[in-house]
């Protein structure tokens, strides 16, 4: 494999550059700068729409579905350029780029695909995920939420039940839902999918604060919320193979296109050691530094070939797990070794320095990332099961009804 550019990669790069230079800059964020939410969701779709006007929005998306039809190497080196400038980007259009459009081009029809993914490319729509709940996060299938049709001849569904963790619910126009239709079968079946207008009347939205400060998360409950059968994804009953779909793309949307260890490398050897040298004379610094890099092109460089995979037309399937379990450890080792780098300045770091408050709230957040998209657990099963051929785990459930679970 050449990880480097070829002439005509060059000559992309070289474009993507030069666009990004004359239109990032108005929209980026003062670093260390955390703004309301309301603000970042303003803020990331005027980007998104700025993106779409240069012809930069849905990439990989084929022309045909409104997006741009370019490869995953080129949609990669974009994402490097882009990643240059501190950009609004909110996890939000992550989810509807990254899992809810695929879902719908995967498993709907030519409706649903002209309505939702070039609205949502233009930056008009976007989308929050609601699949976790109280009781059924790690083990997906363990939902409760359900829908019944109504029984007023119309088809329509009525949902009662409640999510957690839904990123972003409070703002977003429209959520991807999985529910269970049919409590007759075994867990992973009688689930459906739907998307859903996230102003139906029925639906509430609690931010949880979280300890990072910020609220994106939230607890959403469904009240007899009616929703038509024109917005069901796929079949009745095939709800376990959409989610499957968003969480391959959630989890191959994992990692960074930044180098989070290039500011660490600056920062040590700009730090004084008190003997007349820098930090980055200190071997075991030294060490420490150059096993993040490691662990960090490694990651960079799988990540492009399952990018480069899913381009060509393939299925990753269990290896994007490995993609958001190699990140997600990765992430919480290197934002700990920054604040170790720093010491008690990261505990209480100086308002005029905006890294070492970037790096705070890394440190915080990225425990999330153990949990969020598959926990570390679920994925190693995955991996171990589907990838290295060993037995499986001991499932007493698997072909149980669900109403018959205790």
């Amino acid at each position: 494999m050449d990880f480097n550019d070829s002439p005509q990669e060059a000559a992309f790069r070289a474009q993507a550059k030069a666009w990004l230079a004359g239109h990032a800059p108005a929209h980026e964020l003062t670093p260390g700068e955390k703004i309301p939410d309301t603000e970042e969701a303003e803020r990331s779709r005027a980007w998104m729409r700025e993106l779409s006007r240069g012809s930069w929005s849905g990439l990989t998306f084929p022309k045909a579905l409104g997006g741009q039809g370019l490869s995953g190497a080129e949609a990669l080196i974009f994402a490097e350029e882009e990643a240059c400038y501190n950009l609004p980007k909110g996890p939000f259009i992550s989810i509807g780029t990254g899992m809810a459009l695929p879902v719908i081009a995967k498993h709907g029809n030519d409706e649903q695909r002209e309505r939702f993914i070039e609205a949502t490319l233009n930056g008009d729509l976007t989308w929050c995920q609601l699949f976790s709940e109280p009781a059924a996060g790690s083990d997906l299938a363990g939902l409760r939420t359900k829908a019944v049709r109504a029984d007023d001849g119309s088809e329509d569904w009525i949902v009662n039940g409640q999510k957690v963790w839904s990123s972003w619910a409070h703002l977003t126009d429209w959520g991807i839902l999985v529910v269970r239709t049919d409590p007759k079968m075994p867990k992973h079946k009688g689930l459906t999918f739907f998307v859903v207008d996230m102003k139906t009347p029925g639906i509430e939205t609690r931010p949880i604060r979280q300890i990072s400060g910020a609220s994106e998360f939230n607890e959403t409950f469904f009240t007899d919320v009616r929703i038509p059968d024109s917005n069901r994804i796929g079949a009745v009953g095939e709800g376990w193979a959409c989610c499957m779909t968003v969480l391959m793309g959630e989890r191959l949307g994992s990692g960074s296109y930044k180098s989070e260890i290039g500011p660490l490398l600056a920062f040590a050897q700009e730090t004084p050691d008190g003997k007349g040298g820098s930090m980055f004379d200190d071997g075991a610094v030294r060490q420490s530094l150059a096993e993040a890099l490691a662990d960090e092109q490694g990651e960079r460089w799988f990540q492009a070939r399952l990018r480069t995979m899913v381009s060509k037309g393939e299925n990753p399937g269990a290896l994007a797990g490995m993609v958001k379990l190699a990140y997600a450890a990765r992430y919480q080792k290197t934002s700990g070794l920054g604040m170790e780098l720093r010491g008690l300045d990261a505990i209480a770091p100086d308002p005029r320095d905006a890294a070492t408050a970037d790096l705070q709230y890394d440190y915080i957040y990225s425990t999330v990332m153990r949990i969020a998209g598959g926990a570390d657990e679920v994925l190693r099963n995955q991996i171990a099961e589907r990838l290295l051929g060993m037995p499986g785990e001991i499932r007493m459930d698997k072909d149980v009804p669900f109403d018959e679970l205790r």
